[in-house]
């Protein structure tokens, strides 16, 4: 892990968005509860392009009794989006992966050994309940390991249920997670209590990922304010923090 949180006198801002890949966002139209339809696809793209992400991979949801997406339904949204966005001008790099509830209808994906949409090799967008954690997720994480994926586990510090004990999230780590935070969480965008928690773990050098999650125009023009830039950068220290830039850049 980077060391990017030792404190100093001062604290140098910087205007530029502190990441060129995103990699959680629910921009692929029509599938999820991210954009509805291609024309607010592609003022999100441009959105996050006019911001200085250069590739966005998305992750649509795959929940078992919500949104049952395949890699078939999936890559047909990613298809129409690249060709309106090649359509548009918009010099956008487009992938797909998903973020996969840890729940009943995953369990089954991976006992039959499907194939699961990675957002690069063997590294698996997760997320769990906001109510409880699954009573099972030892076991259920055992399993993932075993079938030699990397969980990255989507907005930790958005679970309320840490929030009582923060040093959970050092165990989510230990356990085999990498953690992922997204950025608006640091602005309060989803309460004190998640910013809170968002602080910590970025604080403790605990997180290896962020991302924008953006679903809608809401969170574009919130992601695009000078001021959360700043603060952005102010915990990520106006540097490439996503580890897959190395990877994928």
């Amino acid at each position: 892990m980077f060391n990017l949180f030792k404190k100093k006198s001062t604290v140098t801002y910087s205007d530029r968005f502190p990441v060129t890949i995103d990699i959680h966002s629910h921009i692929l139209p029509g599938i999820d509860d991210g954009s509805p339809d291609i024309e607010t696809s592609l003022k999100l793209i441009k959105g996050l392009y006019d911001l200085g992400v250069r590739k966005s991979i998305a992750t649509p949801h795959i929940i078992g009794d919500l949104y049952r997406n395949t890699p078939a339904t999936i890559g047909a949204a990613l298809a129409i989006t690249k060709k309106a966005c090649a359509d548009a001008g918009i010099d956008m790099e487009l992938g797909a992966a998903a973020e996969y509830m840890l729940d009943d209808y995953f369990m089954e994906l991976l006992r039959k050994k499907e194939p699961l949409l990675t957002l690069h090799k063997k590294l698996l967008l997760v997320e769990i309940p906001y109510t409880a954690p699954p009573y099972d997720l030892d076991e259920m994480l055992f399993s993932i390991l075993t079938e030699g994926y990397q969980p990255v586990l989507a907005h930790p510090e958005r679970y309320f249920y840490y929030h009582r004990d923060m040093r959970q999230y050092a165990r989510l780590k230990e356990m085999g997670f990498l953690l992922q935070v997204n950025l608006l969480s640091l602005t309060g965008y989803y309460g004190k209590s998640v910013a809170k928690a968002a602080t910590f773990i970025l604080e403790k050098e605990l997180a290896g990922l962020v991302g924008t999650d953006m679903h809608h125009e809401k969170h574009l023009k919130a992601l695009s304010d000078v001021g959360n830039i700043g603060l952005f950068n102010r915990y990520l220290k106006g540097g490439v923090f996503n580890e897959l830039e190395n990877i994928l850049g």
